[in-house]
C-alpha cells in the first residue's frame, strides 16, 4: 500500500505543480484557461486518493495525529508530498 500511496503521492504533487506554477499564469497572463481545464480534473482525483490513501495508512501504519496532519497538510502545500515522501515514506 505504501508502494501505490508513493506513486499517487508524486502524481499529485506534480500536478500540483503544474497547475499552480504552469496552467494558472497561462490562464491570467496569456488569457487561455483550457490548460486549467485539462489538468485540473486529473489533479482533483489525484488529490482525493492522496487523502483517501493518506487515511488508509494511518490505520495500516498506526500513524499518530501530528504525522497524520502533516501527510495530510503536504497535499495543499507546493512541494509537499515529494517532502512527506522523503521524512515518511521511505
Amino acid at each position: 500500500m505504501i508502494k501505490s500511496f508513493r506513486v499517487i503521492a508524486f502524481l499529485e504533487g506534480v500536478s500540483y505543480i503544474l497547475l499552480l506554477f504552469i496552467a494558472t499564469p497561462i490562464k491570467y497572463f496569456g488569457e487561455d484557461p483550457s490548460y486549467v481545464k485539462m489538468l485540473g480534473m486529473p489533479h482533483g482525483l489525484l488529490f482525493i486518493a492522496y487523502i483517501i490513501l493518506a487515511m488508509v495508512i494511518r490505520a495500516e501504519q498506526k500513524w499518530d495525529n501530528k504525522k497524520t496532519f502533516i501527510v495530510l497538510i503536504a497535499s495543499i502545500i507546493p512541494f509537499g508530498t515529494f517532502y512527506v515522501d522523503k521524512k515518511y515514506l521511505k
